[in-house]
């Protein structure tokens, strides 16, 4: 199995200097290169079509997962790569992340590292309210932040769901799945994505032997309206989907979550 057996998705809005720093300008790339224009008002489909990208361009932004869906629609290969513009494709471990989705039928994720070399929690447990909040530094009873970030560096480890940044596995299931949730224009649809993967008997693993370097600016850091504005609709979208995942206690949510809560954050080798 060869890397060409990818396509590699990518959203972009106003996204130029992201392309620019961390796609190479290297033609032909070893995998099919999609990337979405969201109605940028910069450069960017100039900078992903000099990068050797073919580019679909939306008119206006219709959203991170109706995005996504537009070139799905158009993948052929036998695997899928969700990937944003900061992240940097180690093209060498596409066969690896193939073999670990085709062998557990996963949706499965590299470890992402920040530009330092520092592992990047890109591997969630279960969203409950309380510990995403205690994860923020915001602990209340009954919160548990150890819960919500489980370890993955040390070995292919299985979680709820895995950030939106890279996302890997099988066409047909992503397919079979109906892509991204098109309710979510941003926020909370990587969250919905893995618990629907755990709903149809697809694991969701991230695997820390692929490391890709995610450059990682958090729009709701600082005090910027809109996107607290979209998260919290997302949010709210999310949580009527999930109510169980409201409550602080955790017996309630086990029964209807049981097989993500007893596997998140334990070892592929040992789960299996």
């Amino acid at each position: 199995m060869t890397a060409h057996n990818w396509t590699i998705i990518t959203v972009s809005y106003n996204s130029s200097a992201d392309l620019r720093q961390w796609w190479s300008a290297e033609m032909p790339k070893p995998y099919r290169w999609i990337v979405v224009d969201n109605g940028s008002t910069d450069d960017s489909v100039a900078v992903a079509r000099a990068l050797g990208a073919e580019v679909i361009v939306l008119a206006e932004n219709l959203g991170f997962a109706t995005a996504n869906n537009a070139a799905l629609a158009r993948t052929e290969t036998p695997n899928v790569a969700f990937v944003n513009p900061d992240v940097s494709v180690q093209a060498a471990d596409l066969p690896r992340l193939a073999e670990m989705s085709r062998k557990y039928g996963a949706v499965v994720a590299p470890q992402l590292v920040n530009p330092d070399g520092s592992v990047q929690p890109n591997g969630r447990g279960l969203p409950f309210l309380l510990d995403k909040f205690a994860h923020r530094g915001l602990s209340f009873p009954g919160s548990d932040a150890g819960a919500y970030i489980p370890p993955t560096s040390a070995a292919p480890t299985y979680v709820a769901w895995v950030m939106g940044a890279a996302v890997c596995g099988s066409t047909d299931y992503f397919k079979n799945a109906g892509g991204w949730d098109e309710r979510f224009f941003l926020y909370y649809e990587d969250h919905a994505m893995g618990l629907d993967a755990w709903h149809d008997n697809a694991p969701v693993i991230v695997d820390p032997t692929c490391r890709w370097v995610h450059g990682w600016r958090r729009e709701t850091h600082g005090l910027r309206l809109m996107p607290w504005v979209r998260e919290v609709a997302s949010a709210f979208r999310f949580y009527r989907r999930h109510p169980l995942l409201l409550l602080p206690l955790r017996q309630p949510a086990e029964r209807r979550y049981a097989t993500i809560f007893e596997r998140s954050g334990t070892p592929v080798e040992v789960a299996e």
